[in-house]
């Protein structure tokens, strides 16, 4: 598997795969793979002629307190893996490829990332935009890769390519989930053994919620089953629980569909999101 570390040396691959007549798939990763990102990259090379991973963990979109130095760095493996599913080049750049000593320039969409995790982790977003747009200028895809598990990020990346003007279709590939529900995470490595037992809980009660709103159940209704359904395991602890429009984040003046139901939870220090969309 070839790694390049450099810009240029990225540009020059990827042009002279597009010189050759081929269409360019793009996956951006924290790294720490699971079997989530590895059905993204074989998403993008059904797609497409030459795939692109990176893996680069961007320290701007971490905050003070969360899990920078702690988060997953395997880049070796990380790369084999990426290679047996169709990935043709890791880009796996440093800090100092990515952000130049003097950088002052930043993206950030409004409005989208007002709610959610957006609330609860100031500065995340533009850092994810931020480091997107630059990783999007510099591979030039014709389609990037995101899962919808981080629902908000999905479309926070859209209205950013839409609002710029970015020649690229951005594509949202379904959550991959263990056999008990629970939403694939590198984070959930983190959990002790009764966390993890308790973790299927955010998709059990998603589920919950879901059935309610089909049954006509209000969007405040269906947020307080799903915190108190997660709650009374007694190890999570909700941080939030919302039923919001699934392409505004707006709060529904409606009952039924659509709506996306999204959890934020800690177990220990280890914070897991998911969530389910309701459609018509």
């Amino acid at each position: 598997m070839r790694i390049v570390r450099e810009i240029e040396g990225v540009r020059r691959t990827v042009g002279q795969a597009r010189a050759k007549g081929n269409s360019i798939g793009f996956f951006p990763t924290l790294g720490g793979m699971h079997e989530g990102h590895l059905s993204m990259i074989r998403r993008a090379r059904a797609d497409n002629d030459f795939v692109v991973v990176s893996i680069f963990v961007n320290p701007t979109q971490f905050g003070v307190d969360e899990d920078l130095d702690a988060y997953p760095r395997q880049l070796e493996a990380d790369a084999g893996m990426a290679e047996e599913c169709g990935g043709d080049l890791v880009f796996a750049p440093s800090e100092a490829e990515m952000y130049a000593a003097d950088a002052a320039t930043y993206v950030e969409v409004e409005g989208l990332t007002d709610v959610l995790c957006g609330a609860y982790r100031p500065g995340h977003f533009r850092g994810v935009t931020t480091v997107v747009a630059k990783l999007l200028n510099i591979v030039c895809p014709d389609r990037a890769y995101f899962g919808e598990k981080d629902f908000q990020q999905l479309l926070v990346i859209r209205r950013m390519a839409r609002d710029l003007n970015m020649p690229v279709e951005i594509v949202g590939c379904p959550t991959v989930r263990e056999a008990d529900g629970l939403a694939m995470s590198s984070r959930n490595t983190y959990l002790s053994a009764e966390q993890r037992q308790a973790a299927p809980a955010l998709y059990e009660a998603l589920t919950l919620g879901a059935e309610a709103v089909r049954n006509g159940c209000t969007a405040g209704e269906a947020e307080l089953m799903v915190r108190d359904y997660i709650e009374n395991t007694s190890v999570l602890r909700v941080q939030y629980a919302r039923a919001l429009h699934p392409e505004t984040l707006a709060e529904p003046d409606y009952i039924g569909p659509p709506i996306l139901l999204a959890v934020a939870v800690f177990a220990g220090d280890t914070r897991l999101i998911d969530n389910i969309v309701i459609r018509e």
